[in-house]
């Protein structure tokens, strides 16, 4: 959760951040469902402690012939230590072994770090972007895209 409160600071509402907790969100994984059809979750671990995690699987909505990276966090103390390159790695390897040639993720407009780190690693926005409500606030996600091998 910690990944969300640092990163989304004055992009959502503060009472919002300061409201998650990490049991609440950890009940949105299912991590019995196994196949290439079903997300998939990768922790990186430092020691005992989870330092971040991607999901990964099938894209949905309009994309489906392209794999997408669902999530990706890394703990605030891990930022610049390499874990984030690991798990984008593990994920763009992961889509590739299921067949796709291209997977897409969504940024939370405004997160300049995150479109940083993903334009390092090849990823490009494709002029997709879509709207939701987070907490009531209506909140754009820019759509980026990136080949596989």
């Amino acid at each position: 959760m910690s990944s969300w409160q640092v990163a989304y600071r004055g992009l959502l509402p503060d009472e919002y951040l300061d409201s998650l907790r990490a049991e609440d969100r950890a009940r949105r994984y299912t991590f019995d469902l196994v196949g290439p059809e079903h997300p998939a979750t990768t922790v990186a671990l430092e020691g005992d402690e989870i330092r971040g995690f991607t999901t990964t699987g099938p894209a949905r909505g309009e994309a489906q012939q392209a794999g997408e990276v669902m999530a990706i966090y890394v703990d605030p103390k891990a930022w610049g230590r390499g874990v984030g390159r690991v798990l984008v790695e593990n994920a763009r390897t992961r889509l590739s072994s299921l067949g796709f040639t291209e997977a897409l993720l969504w940024v939370l407009t405004g997160n300049d770090r995150a479109e940083r780190f993903y334009r390092a690693d090849g990823w490009l926005p494709d002029g997709g972007r879509r709207e939701e409500d987070v907490w009531g606030i209506r909140v754009s996600n820019i759509r980026y895209r990136r080949l596989l091998p």
